[in-house]
C-alpha cells in the first residue's frame, strides 16, 4: 500500500470518526494503531503480513504513549488545574466577579465589563477555557440578565471571556505547545500576558461603545458606593497573591513551570484553608474535576502521540510542509493561509486536538519562513481561541449552554458572540502585524 495514500486516507478515517461524536482520544489513537499495522504489514511491493504489523504496532505502544506523558514538565497540567478548581470551589470566582460589578456597574454596560475582568482574573489562576466560561456563566449570566441586558450580550460575553482562559497564564495549552516545540514553557507564558490583557481591553471597549450608542442593549443597574467599592477589594488578594506566587517565581527565574505550578496548588489550599472556606466538598469536587480533566487532557496526548507516529511514518507531515515552504507567496500570505486553515479545523474540532495534530506539520513551516516560535505560539493560542467560539461546534458556547440550559436559545448565544468575534479578528490582525506586541515582555526579561 502507498505510504502516502495511507497517511491521506487515515486523516480523512480520523476526521470522519470525529464527525461522529467519536471521542478524539479514541478516533487518534484507533486510527494511529490501525495505521501503524498497515504500513508494517501490508507495504507497497511486499506480500501481506498483518501478524508483523501488529507486533510491531504493540511494540510501539509499550514505549511511546508512556513517553508521551511520562514528563516533569508535564506535571505543571494538574497542579495548575488543581490551583483553579480549588480557587473555583472555595469561591473565589464570586469575589472577582462582585469587585469587577461593584467598581463598573455605573459604567455603559459596565455588568458586562465586570465579567471580562472577572474572567481574565478567573483565567490567571485557572488555566483552561472551558472552565472559565463554566465559572462565569454561573454568576455573571443570571445577575445581567437580572437587569434587563441583551441575553446575545449576557451569554456572548461570558463566552468569550472564558477564552481569556487559554490566553492569559497559567495556560494548559501553551505548556503543552512549549512542550511539543521544545520551547522555554516560562518565556511563553509570558509572552501570553499582553496579547491577554490587550484582547479584554479590545472586549471591553466594544461593549462601552455599543452600549453607549445602544444604552437598551445593557441598562445601567446604577453605581455602587464608595464604601461598597473599597469593601470588594477584599475579595481579590487571595487571587493577586496566586498570581504573584506563581508568575512571580516565573518572571524572576528562580522556578520552573512546574515549581511555580506546585507553589500555586499549595496557595490556593492554604488561602481557602486560611479564609476558611475549604470544607469537605470544595476539597473533594477540585481533587476530583481535576483527575477528570488530567485524565482527558493525557488521554488526548497519548492518543495525538500515537496519530502522529503513524502519520510521519507515511512521509504526509513532510509533503505538507514542503507544500507551503515551496509556494510562490510572500511569508505574509503563507501566515494568513495557515491562520484560515485552523479557524476552519476550529469550526468541529476541539482546540487541544487541533493544535497537537498541526504541529508536526506548521512547525516546520514557520521556522523556515523564519517566524519566531515563541510569537506564533501566541498566535496559534488566539485562532484555537477563536474556534473555540465559532459554530458549529464552538466548545465556550455549548458548555454555555450547558449552564444557563432553557433561560437562553443556542441560535441567541451564537448571535451574542459574532461582534465579539469580529473583535477578536481585529486583535488578531494587530498581534499578526506587531509581533513586538507579544514579544516585548518575554525580550525585556530574558533579553
Amino acid at each position: 500500500m502507498d505510504p502516502l495514500l495511507l497517511g491521506i486516507g487515515g486523516i480523512v478515517v480520523m476526521l470522519v470518526l470525529v464527525a461522529l461524536r467519536v471521542p478524539l482520544a479514541v478516533a487518534l489513537g484507533i486510527v494511529g494503531v490501525g495505521g501503524m499495522m498497515l504500513f508494517f504489514g501490508a507495504p507497497a511491493n511486499r506480500p501481506m503480513n498483518l501478524e508483523r504489523g501488529f507486533n510491531i504496532a504493540w511494540t510501539y505502544l509499550t514505549n511511546e504513549p508512556y513517553e508521551a506523558v511520562a514528563s516533569y514538565t508535564l506535571i505543571a497540567i494538574p497542579l495548575f488545574l488543581l490551583m483553579g478548581f480549588v480557587a473555583f470551589y472555595s469561591g473565589f470566582t464570586k469575589d472577582m466577579y462582585e469587585t469587577g460589578r461593584a467598581w463598573m456597574s455605573g459604567l455603559p454596560g459596565g455588568l458586562a465589563m465586570a465579567t471580562v475582568v472577572g474572567c481574565a482574573m478567573f483565567a490567571a489562576v485557572s488555566g483552561s477555557s472551558l472552565a472559565t466560561a463554566a465559572a462565569m456563566g454561573k454568576l455573571a449570566v443570571p445577575e445581567m440578565i437580572r437587569n434587563k441586558y441583551d441575553k446575545g450580550l449576557a451569554t456572548g460575553v461570558v463566552a468569550l471571556g472564558g477564552t481569556l482562559g487559554a490566553l492569559i497564564p497559567p495556560s494548559i495549552l501553551m505548556i503543552l505547545y512549549a512542550i511539543f516545540t521544545e520551547q522555554s514553557v516560562g518565556r511563553l507564558l509570558q509572552a501570553g500576558i499582553v496579547p491577554g490583557l490587550l484582547s479584554a481591553a479590545m472586549f471591553m471597549l466594544y461593549i462601552g461603545v455599543r452600549a453607549t450608542i445602544q444604552p437598551e442593549w445593557a441598562p445601567r443597574p446604577g453605581r455602587s458606593s464608595w464604601s461598597e467599592k473599597m469593601g470588594s477589594l477584599r475579595g481579590v488578594w487571595s487571587v493577586l497573591v496566586l498570581f504573584i506566587l506563581v508568575m512571580g517565581g516565573l518572571y524572576s527565574g528562580i522556578a520552573t513551570a512546574t515549581e511555580a505550578a506546585a507553589v500555586g496548588a499549595i496557595g490556593a489550599y492554604a488561602i481557602s484553608f486560611l479564609s476558611r472556606r475549604l470544607n469537605g466538598k470544595a476539597l473533594k469536587s477540585s481533587m476530583v474535576e481535576t483527575v477528570v480533566q488530567t485524565s482527558s487532557i493525557f488521554a488526548i496526548v497519548v492518543g495525538a502521540k500515537v496519530f502522529i507516529g503513524f502519520i510521519t511514518l507515511t512521509g504526509v507531515t513532510t509533503v505538507m510542509s514542503d507544500f507551503f515552504l515551496h509556494l510562490d507567496i510572500p511569508p505574509f500570505a503563507v501566515l494568513l493561509m495557515i491562520s484560515l486553515m485552523y479557524i476552519i479545523l476550529g469550526t468541529f474540532m476541539e482546540p487541544l486536538g487541533i493544535m497537537l495534530l498541526t504541529l508536526p506539520v506548521v512547525i516546520p513551516v514557520i521556522d523556515g519562513l523564519g517566524y519566531d516560535l515563541i510569537w506564533f505560539g501566541i498566535i496559534l493560542i488566539k485562532l484555537l481561541e477563536i474556534g473555540m467560539i465559532t459554530p458549529p461546534l464552538g466548545l465556550n458556547v455549548f458548555i454555555l449552554k450547558g449552564v444557563v440550559g432553557n433561560e437562553v436559545k443556542l441560535e441567541t448565544i451564537f448571535r451574542g458572540v459574532a461582534g465579539f468575534l469580529l473583535i477578536d479578528l481585529v486583535t488578531l490582525l494587530l498581534l499578526l502585524s506587531f509581533p513586538i506586541i507579544t514579544l516585548w515582555l518575554p525580550n525585556s526579561l530574558w533579553g
